[in-house]
């Protein structure tokens, strides 16, 4: 019996490179499909890393001088993949709108999955010293709207 792999094909939001001096001459390529963002690195041996939306935490865009003159950015993804927490998509065109962009596709995707703070924070102790059935964190964060 033989086992077959398909080969699938990806429907990709945005594509982009790492630039220089505005241009795309780099072998670092950035990826945002419906549910994963994809990092590949390298011309002859190649380095591919991806992270679940559903996992990010944080976007943000940094734009220096030289950077804004050259009409690039960087957006900065932190996530609670443990093997990427944190990936710059280095030197790409419109960085606000690829932020724009990641930030509502996170959103959808957190929606779609029914994502529960629980998953969001995995680094925080949850224990419930009250014992009304939600974990403290839960507390401190809904009594500081108060």
């Amino acid at each position: 019996m033989a086992n077959k792999l398909e080969k699938r094909t990806i429907e990709y939001l945005w594509e982009d490179r790492k630039r220089h001096c505005g241009l795309p001459l780099s072998f670092t390529k950035y990826k945002l499909s419906v549910d994963r963002l994809f990092f590949e690195t390298g011309a002859l041996n190649t380095e591919e890393e991806e992270v679940q939306l559903y996992r990010v935490r944080d976007i943000s865009v940094r734009r220096t001088l030289w950077q804004k003159i050259c009409g690039v950015g960087t957006v900065t993804v932190n996530s609670s993949d443990k093997s990427a927490p944190t990936i710059e998509l280095k030197n790409v065109k419109r960085a606000k709108d690829v932020k724009e962009l990641l930030n509502e596709q996170v959103e959808k995707v957190k929606v779609a999955r029914n994502v529960r703070i629980g998953e969001i924070i995995d680094n925080v102790e949850l224990s419930d010293a009250d014992g009304d059935g939600l974990p403290d964190a839960v507390d401190a964060y809904d009594n500081s709207d108060n």
